[in-house]
């Protein structure tokens, strides 16, 4: 039987401008969503919060459900489930991340997103982050209460 990797991610939005997280990957400098792997005896929401907080400090609730996108990440060879959550913020708070991998955080609009994963040494982690992106924008969220417990 296969098993993909379960990841959670929040596009989180505030004023016009996103929150991404900054890491080293394969020598350069990348964006992405905070984001992360489901652990054992957690539910999404609760995996997710728990991602936005290690990776920024920043303590939210998980308010609608984006989309889920199954991915295979061609250099890994790795499948994913990526569950990704939009988290929409009164105002921009200063990132303290917990997570040692994690550079630093930025808000940034769109526009300056795309200006820093075209610099040399720079890129985005993976195409999800862009298509969460996209599909935020379109949205067609989907109420967290789709997704249940037991």
């Amino acid at each position: 039987m296969h098993k993909p990797n379960v990841t959670l991610a929040c596009v989180v939005h505030c004023k016009g401008k996103f929150l991404f997280v900054e890491e080293m990957e394969h020598g350069k400098r990348t964006l992405n969503q905070p984001a992360g792997h489901l652990e054992a005896d957690e539910s999404l929401l609760e995996g997710a919060k728990r991602e936005l907080f290690e990776e920024t400090g920043i303590q939210a609730e998980m308010q609608s459900l984006i989309k889920v996108y199954q991915w295979h990440a061609p250099r890994s060879k790795t499948d994913f489930l990526r569950f990704t959550f939009a988290v929409e913020l009164d105002d921009w708070y200063p990132t303290q991340p917990q997570d040692p991998d994690i550079t630093r955080g930025l808000w940034l609009t769109l526009d300056e997103f795309y200006d820093y994963i075209q610099q040399e040494g720079q890129c985005e982690r993976s195409p999800l982050v862009i298509e969460s992106l996209k599909d935020y924008l379109k949205g067609e969220f989907i109420s967290v209460q789709l997704l249940k417990t037991f």
